[in-house]
């Protein structure tokens, strides 16, 4: 009897083990079912504001923590030096706290030690805290690589009293970042047929829709229904579509434009959601200009709109950019078009000169026949 070839199968890592939601939900109960000598993974500042509440709680369930600076980025060499944290500890579980960076940093820390890892994200800037991947950058702060992991985060706590300490600045960019699902997504893989992706393009769809429906409501309203459910999209429902459709949909122009913007050191004052918002701009600008697509340029002037109710930036000049040198521009250009960069899942070529071309004219009226 014939046996069936098996075919092999990208592995599915859709979501947290566990997820934990609420007001003053912060407990020590979750994470003691993960081990008992945590090393704690935050910049300076979290760790700092944390310190009278975090140990406690730790403390409360018999555990033995130590914590452990992440800063300034998520770079190999913070991971090494981190790595050294957990043999010196004998830590056998990572706690990571904070925004995308330090949540980044924790996951691929305990991906490299094959330890578990719980996260607490401080604020809703990014969709971390549910992911199972992670950007490293340069030790000047310039994205170099992301590293897909094997699972998403064995814990994830999310805290709203803790989120809604954080600036609004952090939820307007998450705003910005989990709005890129759908105009990356739709793009890149509106046209699969494969169960998951067509899953997670109307999922990205769903969230757009949330977002345009709830977040003026919920920037007037910090702890509301409306905030709660914005939180709740730009952390864990950003995250599920990343799962469900995996690299394939996850990121194309709208990120790639960010990735060559963190190699200009002045814009590392704007938060990565600022980034990939002005770069869904960039993205629709290059339809418009290269495919000719009108329906871009209607998005775009509806992008330009809700950008203004909330905040968000529409230009170089909004990210502090106004006077870059043509040089610089032309860098992050070249980086965001790179071989391997994910510019390339656009239907159609893009070089640098169209990139320029775009990066300079977001605010433009779209084009009419």
């Amino acid at each position: 009897m014939s046996t069936p070839t098996a075919t092999a199968l990208t592995p599915i890592v859709v979501a947290p083990a566990q997820v934990i939601r609420g007001n003053l939900v912060l407990c020590g109960e979750a994470i003691a079912r993960l081990g008992r000598r945590p090393l704690v993974v935050g910049g300076e500042t979290t760790l700092a504001a944390l310190q009278g509440e975090l140990p406690t709680i730790l403390e409360q369930q018999q555990l033995s923590a130590a914590s452990a600076s992440y800063s300034p980025d998520c770079t190999e060499a913070s991971l090494a030096l981190l790595r050294s944290k957990v043999q010196e500890h004998q830590a056998d579980v990572i706690i990571g706290v904070g925004g995308g960076k330090a949540l980044d940093t924790a996951k691929l820390l305990a991906h490299q030690c094959q330890l578990p890892i719980a996260t607490v994200p401080t604020s809703a800037a990014t969709c971390a805290a549910w992911t199972a991947l992670a950007n490293v950058y340069s030790s000047e702060g310039a994205f170099l690589y992301d590293v897909p992991l094997d699972r998403c985060p064995d814990l994830l706590i999310l805290d709203y009293t803790l989120i809604q300490t954080a600036p609004q600045r952090t939820l307007v960019a998450g705003i910005g970042d989990a709005l890129a699902k759908w105009y990356e997504a739709s793009v890149s893989s509106a046209s699969s047929q494969a169960t998951f992706i067509i899953a997670a393009v109307q999922q990205a769809r769903v969230l757009r829709d949330i977002l345009f429906q709830k977040s003026a409501t919920a920037l007037k309203e910090p702890g509301g229904e409306e905030w709660r459910s914005v939180v709740d999209a730009t952390v864990m429902l950003a995250g599920v579509i990343g799962g469900l459709g995996g690299a394939q949909c996850r990121t194309v122009a709208a990120h790639a434009v960010h990735n060559g913007l963190t190699h200009i050191p002045t814009s590392h004052s704007s938060l990565h959601g600022e980034k990939v918002a002005y770069g869904i701009l960039v993205q629709l600008r290059l339809e418009e200009m290269v495919q000719g697509n009108q329906l871009a340029g209607t998005a775009r002037q509806q992008l330009l709109k809700f950008y203004d109710e909330i905040g968000l930036p529409q230009s170089l000049e909004d990210l502090g950019l106004g006077n870059i040198a043509l040089s610089d521009l032309r860098r992050s250009a070249e980086i965001a078009c790179a071989a391997n960069s994910d510019i390339h899942r656009l239907p159609f070529k893009v070089a640098p000169d169209h990139l320029i071309a775009a990066m300079v004219s977001t605010t433009t009226s779209a084009i009419k026949n």
